[in-house]
């Protein structure tokens, strides 16, 4: 637990990120929990990896683990599962490229920092990448009333949800997805969206900390969906860039359109992010997927050139419940 702790430190810590000094425990932990099988993986070839954890560990950036050569997002598409029992183990190819996706969220809060990102975020999903197949909702339209209004009137196979977070241990009451204004979704609300009426295919979670969890609820939101009967959530586990998002949430849904497995597509955002593919310069954002440039709102307009190699952009992302 101390090196985990202090994996987590070195990722996150902002005077880092400039650093590789996560790399000691990120091989540390490697050796121990991957090397001893490590032979036997590449013997089966096994593509995909699936992490049942137990509390301590559930936040621990798995796809930054690394062995001296290379993380293991670069060789294994990743997934966290609350609980083996939980999941729908049965592999169905989903066209999700045929689908329609619901994406809501909010720029403007009372007590909380903006998210001017949010509004491009959405448009370039639901417009964009998403070629028109999408429905948005922003800030006043972002209400429980109308997610499950718009959820009822068609049946949506993906739901995008971008805004505030917070899962704090204890009473589920304590923890919420932030709407418009005071309203909140509570995590004991989460399975009153009849989410499993019928399954939603992939939840995700665009805001902070949303698989965190304590033992009375594995992986906080993103957990607790799993068990309401969504198949996959892509949640974080540590308080993201509101601009690395965008890049991460953008090349996600642009690999989404051309992959058969949910997890595939958030390993090959993360490996553009990695290699520097996913980059802000002169105001716009530009991903790998066709050299697509997103051009940012004017609030986010004056960012310096950045790249989101570092793990702390993309590591803190991950699939929960079924990889495909």
């Amino acid at each position: 637990m101390e090196v985990v702790l202090n994996f987590r430190v070195e990722i996150t810590k902002p005077t880092s990120r400039d650093t590789n000094r996560y790399l000691p425990p990120a091989q540390k932990l490697y050796d121990w929990l991957i090397a001893p099988i490590s032979a036997e993986l590449e013997a089966r070839n096994i593509d995909i990896l699936l992490f049942s954890m137990s509390e301590g560990l559930r936040t621990l950036p798995i796809a930054a683990l690394h062995d001296g050569k290379q993380f293991l997002i670069e060789k294994y598409s990743l997934s966290l599962i609350p609980n083996f029992s939980l999941i729908d183990t049965r592999y169905r190819n989903h066209e999700l490229q045929n689908t329609q996706v619901l994406a809501m969220g909010a720029s403007q809060f009372i007590e909380k920092n903006s998210l001017p990102a949010v509004p491009v975020e959405l448009e370039t999903i639901s417009e964009q990448l998403w070629r028109g197949r999408g429905s948005q909702f922003i800030n006043e339209d972002f209400t429980k009333n109308n997610l499950l209004t718009q959820r009822q009137d068609y049946p949506y196979s993906i739901i995008h949800l971008a805004t505030h977070a917070e899962f704090r241990p204890g009473k589920a009451s304590k923890s919420y997805i932030q709407l418009w204004g005071s309203e909140q979704i509570k995590l004991d609300e989460m399975r009153e969206l009849g989410w499993n009426e019928p399954t939603v295919e992939l939840l995700v979670l665009s805001a902070c900390r949303t698989a965190v969890g304590d033992k009375n609820a594995e992986l906080g939101f993103a957990g607790l969906a799993i068990g309401s009967g969504v198949k996959s959530v892509l949640g974080s586990i540590w308080y993201v860039s509101d601009q690395g998002t965008l890049g991460l949430m953008t090349e996600f849904y642009a690999h989404l359109n051309n992959v058969k497995v949910k997890a595939e597509a958030l390993r090959q955002a993360q490996l553009a992010m990695l290699r520097g593919e996913v980059v802000i310069t002169e105001g716009n954002l530009i991903i790998s997927r066709g050299n697509r440039v997103v051009v940012l709102p004017e609030t986010l307009r004056n960012l310096r050139n950045q790249k989101f190699s570092h793990p702390y952009y993309w590591a803190g992302f991950t699939m929960i419940g079924s990889p495909w």
